[in-house]
C-alpha cells in the first residue's frame, strides 16, 4: 500500500541562492510605515478563536473574488480550526491548467507560542487588502494559492497567558486540552506501519485533522511558525541514530531546503545575524536534528508523507510576547514571508496525461539522484517539483502505464518561474491472459 493512502486510512481511525539582504533595518521607521499604510495594525491585540473566524468571514465577504473561509477540523474542546484560502480568479475562466502551486502558512501548534498566530493573520489581511494596489501582491495571488491556518491549537492558546516568555508550570497551554504536545503526535517516518495504526487510535483530533488536510490537498510549500528562538529550521527533525542533538539528518532535497530557509532568514533583520536567544546558527538556519532531535513532528510529516516541503520558523525568544510588540514583529517578518512564498515557483511543473489528454492522478515524478523523493500528481494530473538550479533527468511513472522516457532539463529559476515539463503516458500492453507484459514496481 502506498504510504499516503496508508496514513489516511490510519488517521481515519482517530477522527540555490539566498535572496539578497535588505537594507539595514530601522525599528522606528518600520513602525511609522505600518501606522501610515496598514490600518489593520492600528490596535494590536491577539485575536481569540471566535475573532479569527469572524475576521476570515469578513475577508471572504469583503474580497469574494480572492478569499474563501473554511474549517480544517475541530479541537478536542470543539473549537474550529479556522482557515482561509487566497487566490485571484483566472483571467480566462476556461483555462484549466494554470498550474498554480498551493502553499500554506500555519502557526500556534504549541498553544503558548503565539507570535506566529498573529503574523499569519496579518499576512492574510495584508495580501487581501493590497491586491488592487500592490503589483507584487497581485502577481503572487495571480499565480499562487495561499492557505492560512493561524491556530492549530486553539484550546492550548485559551490556557496560555500573554507576556509569558516561557511556558507556564506543567506546560499548561503548550499542549492541547489533554496536555498533549501536538508537535509530537504525527505519524513518524521512522515508525513501522503497525505502529502508525496503533497510534492512530489515540491520536488527538487536532493532529488527525491537520494530517488529513495536509494529505488531501496538493500543498507544495509550507511555513510552520513557532516561538522560543529565532531561526529557520528544516527537515529532518529526527535521525536513524536517534542522537539528542548536534548531528545533521538531511533529506534528499537538502539543497532546496537550505535555499528555502535562507529565503526567510536572509530577509529577516534579526534572524539573519544567527545569534539570538543564547543560540548561534550560521546564517540564521539549522537542520532540525542538528539543533535537537524530535519524533512525530509536523515538519517531517509534511515531507515524508506528502509532496509538501515545510520549514519550521522560530520567530521570537519570547513565546507569548506582549501585543504591543506585534507591529514591529510584523515589519520584521513581512519581507521574509513574501520571499518565501515566491519560492513555490522554483523547479519544474507540469501535467501528466494519457494518450487522450485525460489527467493521470497519483503518477510519480522522479528526478534522477532524488529517487528517494518522488512527487505525486494531483487528481488533475498536476505536479510541482521544487528544485535548485542545475541539470536534471526527469521521468514519470504510473500504475497501468508505461514509464516515460527520461527528459533532460536545465533548471535556472530565472524570475522565480518554474520550468514547464509535461508527460504523456501510454497504457501498459497486456497478453492474452490479461497480465501485463511489462514489469513495473508500481504494481506492488
Amino acid at each position: 500500500m502506498r504510504v499516503g493512502v496508508f496514513v489516511i486510512a490510519c488517521l481515519a481511525l482517530a477522527a540555490g541562492s539566498p535572496a539578497p539582504a535588505p537594507a539595514e533595518y530601522s525599528e522606528s521607521a518600520a513602525v511609522q510605515v505600518i501606522e501610515e499604510t496598514e490600518s489593520f495594525l492600528a490596535h494590536p491585540h491577539y485575536l481569540d478563536n471566535d475573532e479569527i473566524g469572524a475576521l476570515f468571514g469578513q475577508l471572504a465577504k469583503d474580497y469574494p473574488q480572492l478569499a474563501q473561509a473554511y474549517k480544517v477540523g475541530r479541537s478536542l474542546q470543539g473549537r474550529p480550526l479556522h482557515a482561509l484560502a487566497l487566490n485571484a480568479p483566472p483571467a480566462n475562466d476556461k483555462s484549466g491548467d494554470l498550474l498554480r502551486p498551493m502553499v500554506k502558512l500555519v502557526a500556534n501548534i504549541r498553544g503558548d507560542e503565539t507570535l506566529g498566530r498573529q503574523i499569519v493573520l496579518y499576512m492574510a489581511e495584508y495580501l487581501a487588502s493590497s491586491y488592487e494596489t500592490d503589483d507584487q501582491v497581485q502577481r503572487l495571488l495571480n499565480t499562487t494559492e495561499i492557505h492560512f491556518l493561524p491556530s492549530c491549537n486553539p484550546d492550548g492558546f485559551a490556557l496560555a497567558q500573554e507576556g509569558n516568555c516561557e511556558s507556564l508550570p506543567n506546560y499548561v497551554g503548550r499542549g492541547n486540552a489533554a496536555g498533549i504536545d501536538l508537535n509530537r503526535d504525527f505519524p513518524d517516518r521512522l515508525e513501522e506501519p503497525h505502529v502508525h495504526q496503533l497510534h492512530a487510535q489515540s491520536r488527538q483530533p487536532e493532529t488527525a485533522a491537520l494530517a488529513n488536510w495536509i494529505i488531501s490537498k496538493p500543498f507544495v510549500l509550507s511555513a510552520n511558525f513557532h516561538g522560543g528562538a529565532v531561526v529557520a529550521s528544516y527537515p529532518y527533525d529526527n535521525s536513524i541514530a536517534h542522537n539528542e542533538c548536534c548531528e545533521e539528518s538531511l533529506t534528499p532535497d537538502d539543497r532546496v531546503f537550505k535555499q528555502l530557509a535562507h529565503a526567510y532568514s536572509d530577509n529577516h533583520p534579526i534572524m539573519r545575524k544567527g545569534s539570538n536567544c543564547n543560540d548561534s546558527f550560521a546564517g540564521g538556519i539549522t537542520n532540525g536534528a542538528n539543533w535537537y532531535e524530535l519524533s512525530g513532528g509536523m515538519q517531517d510529516f509534511n515531507y515524508a508523507f506528502s509532496n509538501c516541503f515545510e520549514l519550521t520558523i522560530e520567530l521570537s525568544c519570547c513565546k507569548y510576547p506582549p501585543a504591543s510588540t506585534l507591529p514591529a514583529e510584523w515589519q520584521r517578518n513581512k519581507a521574509s514571508l513574501m520571499q518565501l512564498l515566491k519560492q513555490a515557483h522554483i523547479g519544474i511543473k507540469g501535467l501528466v496525461q494519457d494518450a487522450n489528454g485525460y489527467p493521470i492522478g497519483d503518477a510519480n515524478i522522479i528526478v534522477a539522484g532524488l529517487d528517494e523523493k518522488p512527487i505525486r500528481t494531483s487528481k488533475r494530473g498536476e505536479y510541482w517539483r521544487l528544485l535548485t538550479p542545475g541539470l536534471y533527468s526527469v521521468h514519470a511513472a504510473a500504475f497501468g502505464y508505461q514509464t516515460s522516457a527520461p527528459q533532460e532539463v536545465r533548471v535556472t529559476n530565472d524570475n522565480l518561474e518554474a520550468l514547464r515539463l509535461d508527460f504523456k503516458l501510454l497504457p501498459v500492453e497486456t497478453n492474452f491472459d490479461g497480465i501485463s507484459s511489462l514489469y513495473s514496481p508500481y504494481f506492488f
